[in-house]
C-alpha cells in the first residue's frame, strides 16, 4: 500500500492480519491501517524511550506507564463531581411504572407508528382512567397483558433513556411526550414513588476518585497519543490531525 512510520514501510500483511478485528467498523479496511499505523508509532516510541519488554503490547503499556501520568484526583475535586450529579450517589429510589410500547417493524413503520402512538397519548391525557384499556389493545409489550404494568424499577434496570425519564416523573404524572427507545415508541406513567435516600460522600469517595482518575488518564493518553502522531512521519495516507480515528 506504499504506506511507511519514520521511514519504516507497513507491509500489507500487517493490515490483513488487523482487518478482522474491526469488521463492524464503517470503513474496515480504513481502520485496520489506522490501528497498524498508531501501533507502529508507539512502538517506535517505546523503542527510542529504551523500553525492552520482549511482548510488544507489554512493550506499549510500559510506554504508558512512564510517559502518560496524572495526578490523583483531590477532595475539592471529588467533592464537587459528587454534588453535581446528586441523582447518581442515590440508593434506594423506586419507580411503580407503567407504559404502552409500539413496536417498529417491517409492517409497522416509524411514521405510522409515531401517528397512532400520539392519538393514544392524546387519549389518555384526556381520560387518564384508559390507561389500562388501552395498554391491553395497543401495548407490544407483554406488560400489555398487566394493563402496561412493569412493577417496581429501581435506578439500572432500564435502558438509560427510559430511566432519565421515569425518575424525572411525579407520582402518577403522565409524560407529556412520547419516549423513543430502540424498542420503539413509549407512553409512560409513573405510578407510584419511593424515593430512597443520598449515599454519604464519605462511603463513595473512592469510587468517585477512580472515575475521575480514569478520565483524567483518557484526557492525557488522547494528547498524548495526538503529539506522537503528529511528530511522525507518517507517508502513504493523509490523516486529519487531532480528529483522526488514530487519536479518538
Amino acid at each position: 500500500m506504499g504506506i511507511s512510520v519514520n521511514g519504516v514501510e507497513i507491509d500489507d500483511r500487517e493490515i490483513e492480519a488487523e482487518l478482522p478485528h474491526h469488521q463492524s467498523a464503517p470503513n474496515p479496511v480504513q481502520q485496520a491501517v489506522h490501528e497498524v499505523i498508531l501501533r507502529r508509532v508507539l512502538l517506535q516510541e517505546a523503542a527510542a524511550m529504551g523500553l525492552t519488554e520482549a511482548d510488544p503490547d507489554e512493550r506499549i503499556e510500559a510506554l504508558f506507564a512512564r510517559a502518560v501520568q496524572v495526578p490523583l484526583a483531590d477532595e475539592a475535586a471529588c467533592l464537587r463531581y459528587y454534588q453535581s450529579q446528586p441523582e447518581r450517589f442515590r440508593s434506594g429510589d423506586l419507580v411503580e411504572a407503567r407504559h404502552i410500547l409500539f413496536q417498529v417493524t417491517d409492517s409497522a413503520p416509524l411514521e405510522m407508528l409515531r401517528q397512532t402512538a400520539e392519538l393514544i397519548l392524546g387519549e389518555l391525557q384526556a381520560h387518564p382512567e384508559r390507561f389500562e384499556e388501552l395498554a391491553r389493545q395497543y401495548s407490544n409489550c407483554p406488560s400489555g397483558a398487566l394493563g402496561g404494568n412493569l412493577g417496581q424499577l429501581a435506578r439500572g434496570q432500564c435502558v438509560p433513556e427510559f430511566e432519565e425519564l421515569l425518575f424525572r416523573l411525579q407520582q402518577g404524572e403522565l409524560a407529556p411526550r412520547l419516549l423513543e427507545t430502540r424498542f420503539g415508541l413509549h407512553i409512560v406513567q409513573a405510578s407510584r414513588r419511593v424515593d430512597g435516600a443520598a449515599i454519604p460522600f464519605a462511603t463513595v469517595r473512592a469510587q468517585i476518585a477512580d472515575e475521575l482518575q480514569r478520565q483524567a488518564w483518557q484526557r492525557a493518553l488522547h494528547q498524548y497519543l495526538h503529539i506522537l502522531v503528529g511528530r511522525a512521519g507518517i507517508e502513504g495516507i493523509t490523516l486529519e490531525g487531532a480528529t483522526s480515528p488514530l487519536v479518538q
